[in-house]
Parts: C-alpha cells; structure tokens; sequence
C-alpha cells in the first residue's frame, strides 16, 4: 500500500508533521473505524476522520434529518431535511475525500447485528444518546476486543474516554450500573449548546487519530470532563475493575437500564383512529401553551401527585417534543399500576411534519 500523488498533496500537512510522515498517513489509510450515529457527536467525528485520511469508515444510523438537528449537526442542512442520515452524511463525506471506502449501515444497533456490524472494524467511535446501546456497545467491544472512544453532552457539558484500549478499563469501570431513568434527560428535552457537540465530537475524532499513529496520551482510564460556560476541564482517572466479567451478550439491556417495554403509535395511526384515545402531553405547561393537541397537560414533574386527573375509560396516548418524556411518564404510569392500555405518540411532536394535520 502507498500514497497516490492526489493523496500526497491533499494529505502534505500531515506529512510535513514528524510525528505523522508518510508512515502515519499509512497507518490512517490502513484503518477501520465504525462510528456509531450520525448526529451532533458522531457529524464532527466522521467530518475530521475522513479529512484524516482514515481509510476505511462505517456509520450505523436508522434516523432521518429533521430540521431540529440543524442547529447542531452541522454536516446537515435544509435540503437534506426527511433524509436519511447515513447516506446523507456520506454522500457530503465523499466529496471532502473521494479516497475513502464508506460502509454505510442504515439500521439500528442491536444485540442481533452488533457482532456482524462491529467484525471489520478496529476502533468503535460511540455517539449515541442512551445507555442501554452505550452497555451494549461496551460488551461487545469486549468480547471482540475492540477500542471504544465514548462520548457524551448535556447542556454546555461535555464527557470523552477511551474504554478497552490494550485491556484496560470499559464503560462498566467507570459506570457499573446506569442511572435512574428519570435522572438524565434528553438534549431534545432539554436542549444543548450548538457548538458543544462540535467540541466533543472533534475531541473523540482526536483520540481516534492518536490510537491509530500511537502518538500522545491515550484518554484510557482517563474521564475528560469539559464545561463550555467556563472552559475548563478537568480529568478524572479511574482503573479497571477486576471483579467485572463480560462473557456474552444475555443482558437485557433495555431492563438493565430500568425501562420497562412501551407500546408506540406513530402519528398517522393516532389520527386514523383518535377517537379511542385520551391525550396526556407531559411538556411544561408553556410548551403546552405555545401548542398542544386538545388533551390533559400534566408536566412530568407533576405526574405522580395528578394521577387521579388521568381519565381511563379510553386508551391514553402520552405526548411529549421528542418521545423521551413521554416514555419516562408512561414507565411512571406503569410503576403506579395503571393497567390500561398506555401508548406512545412514536417520534413525539417532533414527528408531526405540520400541524394543521392533527385532527383534534
């Protein structure tokens, strides 16, 4: 394998780097990486990859473009809105490098693709959003002895590591057991600083490159931890826990993580039979008040002091913005014992592409 005169002159600030040369940009077209994601972590990390000269990429993604990624997923614009994700990150990637070999996996990670999906891949770039996939990409990454480089946002927040690098720590090291499912929300509930998934992602697309020249310190038992209010960050360091076994994939990582099965409807189901449902939209009542469907709001703070406000005599379809909250109310209602039948409005308000569609 060598470098075509093309790549010598799109690469020369890489070879010009002693710590790089033409050896490293070798062992970058030499690579295989899997990015897991193709939204506001993973945008950055594939963008950089790719002007890296990493010759081998793969994105695992089975969402669309909507037009609420925009102010973040910056690889995206408004053409690309009802598109899917992985072919639209890729078809934009290939005209940054035309010398890069793109798999492209439009399909969710799961327990029965992970082995097959992670087999021709050496390191495994993590930019998901939950930690069921998070506990199950850290188990198989074990198993098939692959490097893991993890991060994470929340608000102006950020978090990047490197689990199962030259056997040391994993994700369990450091997280044994995940947290409550109410304690962490979602950036689609909460919202996220723009540019902070760009920091982050070019920070895992950072360690990546180091991994693969074996150049600088590797964040291996090293928790990066970045705050964008007040720049600063700090390092936590933590070590590998002997006592942690990981044999196969039996976990069922969605109970392990506390979040019971939930019934979904999409937004066309709803409307082709509304008249079955209730509707409880969990937002806060000035989302409520900006628009709503004509049903109960009861902000999911509130839900377990208003139970008795919730009618029964109907099926009930929980709404939120984005589906998170409305699955932690519907877990919330099952907790309660409310033995009706409970739906998901799939996609939440998000979903509802304009809302003179809603029938109520």
């Amino acid at each position: 394998m060598n470098l075509t005169a093309e790549e010598r002159k799109q690469y020369s600030r890489h070879l010009l780097l002693n710590e790089v040369g033409k050896e490293g940009q070798l062992k970058l077209k030499k690579a295989k990486v899997l990015v897991i994601g193709a939204g506001g972590l993973s945008t950055p990390v594939l963008q950089y990859l790719t002007a890296a000269g990493v010759g081998r990429i793969g994105v695992i993604d089975d969402d669309v473009v909507d037009e609420t990624n925009l102010q973040r997923q910056v690889l995206f614009t408004q053409q690309d809105k009802g598109k899917s994700k992985v072919e639209s990150a890729v078809q934009k990637l290939k005209q940054l490098n035309p010398f890069i070999r793109f798999d492209v996996y439009k399909e969710r990670l799961s327990k029965e693709n992970v082995f097959n999906v992670f087999e021709p891949y050496e390191i495994i770039v993590d930019g998901t959003d939950n930690f069921p996939t998070r506990y199950l990409i850290n188990d198989a990454a074990v198993l098939l002895d692959k490097i893991v480089v993890f991060g994470s946002i929340f608000k102006f927040d950020g978090q990047v590591s490197v689990f199962n690098y030259k056997n040391g720590p994993t994700y369990r090291c450091i997280y044994p057991t995940p947290p409550s499912p109410n304690a962490v929300p979602n950036c689609s509930d909460v919202g996220v600083l723009g540019i902070l998934p760009g920091i982050i992602g070019s920070f895992q697309a950072n360690e990546v490159l180091k991994i693969i020249l074996g150049i600088g310190e590797v964040l291996s038992g090293k928790l990066l931890q970045f705050d964008a209010l007040s720049m600063k960050q700090s390092i936590l360091t933590f070590k590998k826990n002997p006592n942690i076994q990981i044999t196969d994939l039996s976990e069922d990582y969605q109970g392990f993580c506390g979040l019971v099965e939930i019934a979904e409807v999409n937004f066309s189901e709803f409307k082709a039979n509304a008249s079955a449902y209730h509707v409880l939209d969990v937002r806060k009542a000035k989302e409520y008040q900006e628009f709503s469907f004509a049903g109960l709001n009861i902000p999911l703070d509130e839900l377990t002091e208003r139970l008795s406000e919730i009618p029964t005599d109907k099926k009930l379809l929980v709404v939120c913005k984005s589906g998170m909250r409305s699955r932690k109310a519907i877990q919330l209602l099952k907790e309660s014992s409310f033995d009706f039948q409970l739906y998901n409005l799939k996609g939440g308000l998000d979903s509802i592409k304009s809302y003179d569609q809603i029938p109520l």
